[in-house]
């Protein structure tokens, strides 16, 4: 006996839309999870910004004290999607990857993933760079 349809048969284009943003986002999260450094702390780094983005990465400490953030964000205002990428050591911005405004949700999230592969990709060169010149 089946019971009650509790979702619609279709889904419509938003709701795709959107399922395909929190995949990316689950991508991205992923690619940050699985960075470490053998000689730094670190922990992950999820913030939500009005009125509708997220800033996901992860934030090292160095033994000086010093935190580096690795980061990427997505926004929806207006009928666009913003993207954006860095890393930071404190005020120091070490890598600003483009903000890019993109219409097409699917193409925010090509640049998100790209975006988080870039910073990722950075990550232990700039962590044991920084590392050297403590030393």
């Amino acid at each position: 006996m089946k019971g009650p349809l509790i979702y619609p048969f279709l889904v419509d284009s938003e709701s795709l839309a959107a399922a395909a943003l929190l995949a990316a986002l689950s991508r991205t999260v992923e690619i940050f999870a699985g960075l470490r450094h053998p000689f730094v702390r670190h922990e992950h780094v999820s913030t939500f910004f009005p009125p509708a983005g997220v800033r996901v990465g992860i934030a090292f400490v160095l033994p000086d004290g010093r935190e580096v953030r690795f980061e990427v964000s997505v926004a929806a205002a207006g009928d666009v999607f913003h993207v954006e990428g860095s890393i930071t050591a404190e005020s120091e911005t070490l890598l600003d990857l483009p903000r890019k405004a993109l219409p097409d949700v699917l193409d925010a999230i090509a640049v998100l993933d790209d975006y988080a592969s870039d910073v990722a990709e950075a990550a232990n060169r700039t962590i044991d760079r920084l590392l050297e010149e403590i030393a």
